[in-house]
């Protein structure tokens, strides 16, 4: 992901109290994130005294946003938009809404976020559904997946404004000017897939998008494409899959050079190569799931990150902020209409 640096005054909202960790994660996370961007003020939404037992006296440019209510991992989508109108997630939303902050950053149920951030900020003009984006570590350099769960069934035209919308994403967050798109499908040959896919390839190849064809699951990891589309339901699942196996890796890793006394010197002399590996495969540098198709930003984090894997999504929702990816998918929208 590029490095940012703020040339002007910006402010985000943060859910302080979605975190599975509690709101000290959070807060932890704001204080270095304002402590490296002088230009950064945060927002921290949520109960107003417990957060102000946990922000540092000395802290600059943090504010507490009061917020009587909490969605839990057990609230439904709907509930969480009816019911819950003074919950942390809701006013961290509004304050995007209505210009106070220019993201939100959320640790919490990802359905009810979704639910509340179509409901408080709308989606684009033209845009049918937002989806949900997620960087994924491969050989070469990140490839982003969408969608990851906001819509398990799509039709080929919301298939191609994923694309639309991965491109531009993906040419923010990275180097990558022309961003290469590749549609997941069950083999590399032009002529698999069902008559969906079919469909949804001949959109995005007539558009003048980058468009290389077809990728398999087992080339997730190769980095040979910057964009790979899906639906919310087998991106979710390739998602977690690839997260599985990653942990799965370290976790025999660390068997492997632990089991004898052997084994263990072993492990000290390719110290610096295990923790290379760990570096590369920790989740945490990748946590950040931007919610595209909106009127505005919101960036997803995982329930159970840290302070390191939460200031990451506060780092994507930055890079968003500083170009205006909202304004980029809709003006691209309407060249498409025109």
């Amino acid at each position: 992901m590029k490095s940012i640096d703020l040339k002007h005054p910006v402010t985000i909202a943060l859910d302080a109290m979605g975190a599975d960790n509690g709101p000290e994660v959070v807060v932890s996370a704001a204080v270095d994130a304002v402590a490296h961007h002088r230009y950064l003020s945060v927002d921290l939404v949520g109960d107003a005294v417990r957060l102000e037992s946990l922000v540092p006296a000395a802290a600059e440019r943090i504010r507490i946003c009061p917020a009587s209510e909490v969605v839990t991992m057990d609230d439904s989508p709907a509930d969480a938009v009816r019911r819950k109108k003074n919950s942390s997630m809701r006013v961290a939303i509004e304050r995007v809404k209505n210009g106070a902050a220019a993201a939100c950053v959320s640790a919490g149920n990802t359905g009810a976020l979704m639910a509340t951030a179509k409901f408080v900020l709308k989606t684009l003009p033209g845009i049918k559904r937002p989806a949900i984006l997620a960087e994924l570590p491969t050989r070469r350099n990140p490839t982003y997946l969408l969608d990851v769960g906001a819509n398990a069934e799509c039709d080929a035209d919301q298939l191609f404004q994923f694309a639309v919308m991965g491109s531009i994403v993906a040419s923010q967050l990275s180097d990558s000017t022309s961003p290469s798109i590749a549609l997941l499908n069950i083999g590399s040959d032009s002529q698999k897939g069902d008559g969906l896919i079919q469909e949804a390839s001949a959109l995005i190849e007539a558009s003048g998008l980058n468009y290389v064809g077809f990728v398999e699951g087992n080339d997730l990891g190769q980095g040979n494409v910057d964009v790979v589309v899906t639906d919310g339901f087998t991106g979710n699942v390739a998602l977690k899959t690839m997260e599985g196996t990653a942990s799965l890796v370290s976790h025999f890793a660390n068997h492997v050079f632990t089991r004898s006394w052997f084994s263990k010197l072993q492990g000290l002399v390719a110290r610096r190569a295990l923790n290379q590996l760990r570096t590369t495969l920790d989740p945490r540098g990748y946590n950040g799931a931007s919610f595209v198709g909106l009127n505005g930003i919101v960036v997803k984090s995982h329930g159970g990150a840290d302070e390191v894997a939460f200031g990451h999504a506060i780092q994507t929702a930055l890079l968003e902020v500083s170009d205006n990816t909202p304004a980029a998918i809709d003006r691209w929208m309407k060249n498409e209409a025109a």
